[in-house]
């Protein structure tokens, strides 16, 4: 009898570190820092358009590419952010979450052994995506601290298979908006080799000093990007999964093509509520960044205070931090130490690492909280810090840790 299970593209990945911290922090009553869910809820005029549909008796499936007025509005803001006009019928689709639109891109534009450029750290489904697409990864390396993409990196990349670039800015777990510089490699490269580009703006409206600006916008870009959007970074709604993707008609239609045979739609009175937030004005936005960047300093001096080695983010709602001080030379040990014993939960970046060696220093803190929660996490870290604290990376007993 044959042996049945999981399949050949999926079996390298088993499951996610974000169930395993989830549950080791449970377990051992730690604070979250691990996953990028807020702990509060979006704003209340966006709850109060979600029940205002489900009372109008919104429950059918909508339509396949987004209802209407959300096509509409989606189209309508990334006109108001980027200048550029998008038609809502031909070049709009809404998606479960960004993360559907991620697959969905792979497994609508991707043939057998295209090959697909992934600039590590990256979010954890791209590489999933890719597998289950049939599609082949080629890593570009970013290194810390800095985590700039390098021309003669992403040059070396590339090969007669090449097909797509996927480019994530605001960057998770980084922190870092793509400068100038940045943004003109990627150009070159794109336009000499023909090549579609898949921009992961979900944190477009988390960005702190320098204001994000989408890629599509770059000369020669417009006509071969496709923009990923997502209603739960933006609205702090991460669990109505609400996204989409944007771009030329002809990409989007690909995208369309396996979207209507991976979920069809998004849920309809969800789809309403996310029209509705999509309006609101600016004043929302520019209070939204405000307080993500008080909470962003508070995360940020505290962890210095506590003996991490940690840049400021320039965008998103994570903080990725050297924990070296404490002795560990490995991100899943020292993060499995840390929710046991200092009870904070964390994320090891090696889950968004193909070439783990480039994560063992590093940890990854979500500040996307309360402050209440961010303040409760920071005393943790500061006892764990006086108990654990060494002179100097690799300094301690046989577990890493002070002896």
């Amino acid at each position: 009898m044959r042996t049945h299970g999981v399949n050949s593209r999926l079996k390298p990945f088993g499951a996610t570190i974000f169930a395993e911290m989830t549950a080791l922090a449970v377990k051992h009553g730690a604070v979250n820092l691990g996953q990028g869910a807020p702990d509060f809820d979006g704003p209340e005029f966006v709850k109060e358009a979600a029940v205002k549909a489900i009372r109008d008796g919104r429950g059918q499936y909508a339509r396949m590419t987004g209802l209407p007025e959300l096509t509409k509005a989606i189209a309508e803001r990334f006109s108001r952010t980027s200048g550029l006009a998008r038609d809502p019928e031909r070049d709009v689709v809404v998606t479960c979450g960004a993360t559907e639109a991620i697959l969905d891109c792979m497994l609508g534009l991707l043939e057998p052994g295209d090959e697909v450029v992934l600039f590590e750290p990256f979010y954890d489904s791209y590489l999933a995506s890719v597998a289950m697409a049939g599609g082949v990864a080629r890593i570009v390396t970013l290194h810390a601290p800095g985590f700039r993409i390098e021309e003669e990196a992403l040059r070396a990349a590339i090969g007669p298979r090449t097909r797509m670039l996927l480019v994530n800015s605001p960057h998770n777990p980084s922190g870092r908006v793509l400068d100038d510089a940045e943004r003109a490699t990627i150009v070159r490269v794109a336009t000499e080799h023909d090549l579609i580009v898949v921009s992961d703006e979900v944190y477009e409206e988390l960005w702190y000093e320098t204001p994000h600006r989408s890629l599509a916008i770059e000369p020669g870009m417009e006509e071969r990007t496709i923009v990923l959007g997502s209603l739960g970074k933006s609205f702090s709604f991460t669990g109505w999964k609400v996204g989409w993707a944007i771009g030329p008609a002809p990409l989007v239609q690909a995208v369309r093509s396996a979207h209507q045979f991976a979920t069809f739609c998004a849920p309809t009175p969800l789809q309403a509520a996310a029209a509705a937030a999509l309006g609101a004005d600016d004043a929302y936005f520019e209070e939204f960044r405000a307080d993500y960047r008080a909470r962003r300093d508070r995360m940020v001096h505290g962890l210095l205070k506590c003996g991490f080695r940690c840049a400021t983010p320039e965008g998103s709602y994570f903080a990725l931090a050297d924990h070296g001080a404490f002795g560990f030379d490995d991100d899943f040990a020292f993060c499995r130490h840390l929710v046991e014993h200092g009870r904070v939960a964390a994320i090891p970046p090696g889950a968004f690492y193909l070439n783990r060696e480039h994560a063992k220093p590093l940890v990854r803190f979500a500040f996307c909280k309360r402050m209440e929660t961010i303040d409760a996490a920071l005393e943790r870290l500061q006892v764990y810090a006086e108990r654990f604290l060494v002179a100097a990376p690799g300094v301690g007993s046989e577990n890493g840790t002070k002896a």
